[in-house]
């Protein structure tokens, strides 16, 4: 005894179900990796950001040869050390794949640690968005959209949020003249949301 044959109808009918379900799974597919929702959620941090006073600079140096007039303190003999946290560095982000704006600023704690703070963030959520300490340059347009890839760089982690006040640890045994730039990098497309040119302060 042999099976009877498919109807032509009923094939066609299997196949659209075949066809169906492969659409169906690369488009969770495709939203698992592109995370589409995140571009309409907000997530807002609100770190507390050192108070910072300007990097102190060193007085000039006193004449050796002209002793204190009568009643005037004595000279020091060292110029005093910041007894709050100093800013080292600071710029202003620059919009890359995505808007950015806001500010940041490198800021040395009275112990010798040093932050990286972001004030006022406003950018699009993403997925896998890290905040990078760059060598590389900071460029406008399309071509600094992945200026920092070719770079080294470290790595301060995921990014809390999308918008506010964030402040971030920088390891102490990084050279902060060598990474002048900061970078919020999406790790998963390779892509910048923006940079800031760090300036010392």
């Amino acid at each position: 005894m042999t099976d009877a044959p498919v109807p032509p109808r009923r094939r066609r009918r299997m196949w659209w179900w075949v066809g169906g379900g492969v659409v169906v799974a690369l488009g969770i597919a495709a939203a698992l990796v592109f995370q589409p929702w995140l571009l309409f959620v907000d997530v807002r941090v609100d770190d507390e950001i050192p108070v910072a006073s300007a990097a102190a600079t060193s007085p000039p140096a006193a004449d050796a040869s002209s002793p204190p007039a009568a009643g005037d303190p004595p000279l020091p003999s060292t110029p005093p050390q910041a007894a709050g946290p100093v800013e080292l560095s600071h710029g202003a982000l620059t919009s890359h794949e995505h808007e950015t704006t806001g500010t940041v600023r490198v800021i040395q704690l009275p112990d010798g640690s040093r932050q990286l703070a972001i004030e006022n963030l406003d950018t699009t959520n993403g997925p896998d968005v890290h905040v990078w300490l760059s060598a590389g340059p900071v460029i406008e347009g399309f071509d600094g959209w992945f200026t920092a890839g070719g770079h080294p760089y470290v790595d301060l982690g995921m990014i809390k949020g999308n918008q506010g006040n964030q402040v971030y640890d920088v390891p102490a045994d990084v050279d902060l003249s060598a990474y002048p730039t900061v970078d919020l990098w999406c790790v998963q497309f390779a892509v910048s949301f923006g940079a800031a040119a760090l300036s010392a302060s």
